[in-house]
């Protein structure tokens, strides 16, 4: 298929920054909103692009979108939901911090909290942190990711084994529609595993964007998790696991401020 030179910007656009919204492509182009729809929906039926509620993703196939893009990806959404995790760990507690752009904002949301411990194998989380005197920072050892700062491998499981602490921090890939948690990298996910099963609380932060995408790899359910904080849980699926099995959903999109459930 040939695409006019509206959709072939429209396109660098969604590979560049991870996604496209209507709204944003119509006030770009000075173009009706109903004109954008019908660009993405031939971008969609041709396969080029995947389309979500109010837009459209470049699809990720088996790859995972390289970091800068995914900082840039739902940013608003994620500073929301960092302030929102935040709000639930209180002074004087003990947490882990796994990897990922959304824990990142969680981390930027806890520098006003007193005599926390953070541990961490985010290389980006630990260095925020560790020039705030309230704050003592535990960083993990192992295999340095390049691409994000991302510490994994045997090393830093067994690191984070060493610990019990009161509340865990933890970003995903993709969450499927049966309540499976994603990600791309099974050294990743080994870290992973080891901090949901090593904290008393596990709080699973991600931006809607995570029920569009997939992922290879299990990192397990969301049943495992206490608290569930997004811009918006999109999956009745999801909601209804999340209701049987007591994993609070908290909402922070404007619109879903007040739509919580326990």
């Amino acid at each position: 298929m040939m695409f006019s030179a509206r959709q072939a910007e429209i396109m660098a656009l969604a590979k560049e920054h991870g996604r496209v919204l209507v709204d944003e492509l119509a006030a770009r182009f000075a173009v009706t909103p109903q004109t954008i729809r019908k660009d993405l929906n031939d971008l969609c039926d041709s396969r080029a692009l995947n389309r979500i509620h109010g837009g459209a993703v470049y699809p990720s196939g088996n790859e995972n979108v390289k970091y800068e893009a995914r900082r840039s990806m739902a940013a608003t959404e994620k500073q929301a939901i960092g302030r929102a995790a935040a709000a639930l760990i209180p002074d004087n507690s003990s947490l882990f911090i796994n990897i990922g752009t959304t824990t990142e904002a969680v981390g930027d949301a806890l520098v006003d909290h007193k005599e926390l411990m953070v541990i961490t194998n985010n290389i980006n989380v630990a260095n925020r942190l560790r020039v705030f005197p309230s704050i003592e920072v535990v960083i993990a050892g192992g295999v340095v990711r390049g691409s994000d700062g991302g510490i994994v491998g045997e090393a830093a499981v067994d690191f984070i084994r060493q610990f019990k602490v009161d509340f865990a921090v933890i970003g995903v890939s993709a969450i499927d529609q049966d309540g499976a948690l994603l990600d791309f990298d099974f050294r990743e996910v080994k870290v992973a595993q080891a901090i949901i099963a090593n904290a008393r609380h596990v709080i699973l932060v991600s931006d809607a964007s995570k029920f569009e995408r997939t992922a290879p790899v299990r990192i397990g359910h969301i049943s495992q998790v206490q608290t569930f904080i997004t811009d918006h849980c999109p999956s009745v699926s999801v909601r209804e696991i999340c209701a049987e099995r007591d994993v609070r959903i908290i909402e922070t999109a404007p619109e879903n401020r007040h739509a919580v459930a326990e």
